[in-house]
């Protein structure tokens, strides 16, 4: 005859352990959240690295097509082919994209201030455009003049030298550090995509060992078929920017559009974030287009919606049909989610994070139940 006070001392202790094993497991998740907000940029620059690790070993494999050699041979010759070509790029043109960036600048900058103006002109109220003009507008008031009374030049007194040198410095300082941190960033990129491309196989064995045995095929699985779907992906993606690329480019060069080569690379660049690079790309082209008269904007606006429909529905559908195929509101959606609150990274790195997300989602809604009815 089983003892009912055992019976329950066991439920007790059972229901007690469960209690403690779920604690830390909410404490532990919670503490993984806070892990990755606090250090999302980090980790956002290493699952770049990653990316690019990706990408060069997709381009790696490709080139295995054509020639058959070991697999560091096929990956120094990419990564010389990619470097000689940002060289040409830099030599050939460096001076013309430098000069057209700051005409393009300039462009930009006057025609905000005109459209501003124009906006005013019409009642819309722009005060909140105003954003250094106030201090500047509000000096001359405060000292008031008086009729008749020569103008005095009073000099600056020692503190107001010292506190504008404090200025200077603190902003030279900003910049500095705000330069070597963005070339810091890419050559940690750099580095961390060339590692994971040269022993691609020695980081799957490492991320696969660290899962437990029993979850061991599962996870063999997903990260092969991530690695898949992120190399399809990317390569479309680069072809995809390249025709971007050329097609802003010339369309803007026949359209007699001042900067068309530099305004065709940031197209070009913005093509990597679906439909927000897109629409960032297609305002610098309107704004920079106004300089040379209305007839030539509506040129730009006319090709930024050719490129655009280009790139939607001829690019994607033929060149991503086995890449990725995820809803465009969907994404959308999920781009202005992460750019609100991880900003640039998030936005620039919403679709990769997506699609590893539906990879994951696709296995566990068809090959798991599939493998629990086996």
């Amino acid at each position: 005859m089983a003892d009912p006070t055992g019976d329950r001392l066991s439920s007790r202790n059972d229901l007690a352990w469960a209690i403690a094993i779920g604690g830390i497991g909410i404490v532990l998740f919670a503490s993984l959240l806070l892990f990755a907000w606090h250090y999302a940029a980090t980790l956002f620059l290493i699952f770049a690295g990653m990316l690019l690790g990706v990408a060069l070993n997709a381009m790696t494999n490709l080139l295995g097509h054509v020639v058959r050699l070991p697999h560091a041979l096929r990956l120094t010759f990419v990564c010389l082919m990619l470097a000689a070509m940002l060289s040409g790029v830099v030599f050939l043109g460096g001076t013309t994209i430098a000069q057209q960036a700051a005409v393009l600048s300039d462009t930009i900058k006057s025609q905000l201030v005109n459209v501003k103006a124009f906006l005013e002109k019409n009642g819309v109220d722009t005060s909140y455009f105003d954003l250094g003009n106030q201090a500047a507008t509000a000096a001359p008031s405060t000292s008031p003049a008086t009729p008749g009374a020569a103008p005095t030049h009073n000099l600056p007194s020692a503190g107001a030298i010292a506190s504008s040198g404090g200025a200077i410095v603190s902003q030279t300082l900003k910049l500095l550090l705000g330069t070597v941190s963005a070339v810091g960033n890419f050559f940690i990129v750099l580095f961390l995509g060339l590692t994971f491309a040269a022993q691609p196989s020695v980081y799957r064995s490492g991320l696969l060992f660290m899962m437990p045995v029993k979850y061991r095929a599962r996870a063999t699985i997903i990260v092969d078929r991530i690695g898949e779907t992120l190399e399809r992906w990317l390569i479309a993606q680069m072809l995809t920017m390249a025709a971007v690329f050329l097609v802003t480019w010339i369309g803007l060069g026949i359209i007699g559009i001042p900067s068309s080569f530099i305004l065709g690379i940031q197209a070009g660049l913005l093509a990597f974030i679906p439909t927000v690079g897109a629409i960032l790309a297609g305002l610098v082209v309107v704004l920079a287009s106004l300089a040379s008269g209305w007839v030539a904007a509506l040129s730009a606006f006319i090709l930024f919606l050719g490129v655009h429909a280009l790139e939607s529905y001829v690019l994607t559908p033929i060149i991503q049909r086995h890449a990725l195929d995820i809803p465009p509101a969907t994404l959308f959606a999920f781009q202005i989610l992460l750019g609100i609150v991880f900003g640039i990274w998030g936005l620039a790195l919403a679709l990769p994070l997506m699609a590893i997300a539906k990879v994951m989602i696709d296995y566990f809604k068809t090959d798991k139940p599939r493998e629990a009815a086996a």
